[in-house]
This record gives structure tokens, sequence and C-alpha cells, in this order.
């Protein structure tokens, strides 16, 4: 059956409209970005399908564009759509650390450093530079590495903290193993880096790991 056909209190866009966006399942939000469908599936079963196949919403949208591409109903403009989409949640998590204190909003943290990690399959470091009101200055990926390390070296974060003037830092690496807790080596770099960057009066407020859905805060666990 046709959407048009359904009743009016069960199509996506208007449940959305009469009810809110958090009160739609992850297949009618998708439904609501695809539009249209195919010519065997209405667009919330063209969801449901896509959802199924890739086993989430999170590898749906994780897909390159030859996967994604391979899918009736998809195709180039929706994969820029997408991308489009997801390039616009990352700059407004950004926007609003950029005027919120960062270290009293750790949600909004965690968030943003998800959207600028949660692709990765390699490890990457991140470093957030922010200024004496706990406030986003500026991100840096400063290291990218193998599939389970990163070389980061202190020279060069203390450096990127002095010209961007930041008073506070916060670290973020990945692990694209999944595992959330940090490793041994984890600790002791965060360690060096805190000591190299109390040396010129720059604040580290914490280190966050990010292992697909899940994060862990070195603050939260009583690690600095």
């Amino acid at each position: 059956m046709k959407i048009m056909e359904w009743p009016l209190g069960e199509r996506p866009r208007e449940r959305l409209l009469t009810q809110g966006a958090a009160n739609l399942s992850d297949a009618e939000l998708l439904a609501i970005f695809l539009r249209t469908g195919t010519k065997k599936l209405n667009v919330v079963d063209l969801a449901r399908y896509l959802l199924h196949d890739f086993q989430g919403l999170k590898p749906l949208l994780e897909a390159d564009f030859a996967t994604f591409n391979s899918y009736p109903g998809l195709g180039s403009a929706k994969f820029c759509q997408l991308q489009a989409c997801l390039e616009l949640t990352k700059r407004y998590l950004e926007q609003s650390l950029a005027l919120e204190q960062a270290f009293t909003n750790p949600t909004t943290v965690k968030q943003y450093l998800k959207s600028l990690l949660y692709q990765h399959k390699r490890e990457h470091f991140y470093l957030l530079l922010l200024n004496n009101q706990n406030q986003l200055i500026h991100s840096d990926l400063l290291f990218k590495g193998t599939i389970n390390s990163s070389e980061v070296h202190p020279r060069i974060v203390v450096e990127q903290a002095l010209k961007y003037q930041a008073s506070a830092v916060i670290f973020a690496h990945n692990h694209p193993s999944g595992a959330a807790a940090p490793s041994d080596a984890d600790i002791a770099l965060t360690k060096q880096l805190k000591k190299a960057l109390k040396l010129v009066d720059i604040r580290t407020l914490d280190h966050i790991i990010v292992a697909h859905s899940k994060t862990y805060s070195f603050a939260e666990h009583g690690l600095l």
C-alpha cells in the first residue's frame, strides 16, 4: 500500500509534525529522509528493508558510496544528502560547544566526538582546544594510526595548544575494536600529555575514548 493511502495519523511526516521526531522509529525517520520508495516497496518498507539488510542504522550511515549506491531506491543524490546531513550534525554540535561550557555539558562533548570518530577504521587522535570559559576554540585531528594504535607526540600537542592560546584541552581517540576501556598505553600517554601541558599552564579536562556507540571518560572514572 502506498504511503498516501495510509491514515493520516500513521504517515511518518504527519506523525513527526504531531508527535515530534523523537517518537518516530528509525525506519520512519529514514523513510522521511528517503522520500520515495521503489516499484515493489513503499518508502517505509524500503527503510525497514535497508535497516534489516545493513543490520542497523549505524552501518547504513557508515556505508561507502559503492555499497550505498548498489541498493534499489538509493543512489548518488541520496548519498550526498545523507553525507550533508551527517556533516551538518557535526557542525551543529561543534557550534554548540563553541557557545556552551564543554566541561559542564559532557553529553554534547561525547556526541560531537562520536560524529568525528564514528567512521574511522583505524585509530585517530583529536585535540579539542578550549578557552578559559571551557568553550571550544578549535578541534584538531593530530594523529592517525594503525588498526589499534596511534603515535602521539606531546611536543605537537603542546605546540597546537599554544598556537590557539588554549586554556584547557580535551583529548579524544577511537578504539576501532569496539572496546571502550583504556589500555595501559592510553593511561600512560594521558599522564604524559597532562604533565607536558601543565608546564605551560594549560589544563587537561578529559580524555574520551569512542568505541562505536560507547564512550569512556577518564574524568568520570577518576583517571585525571
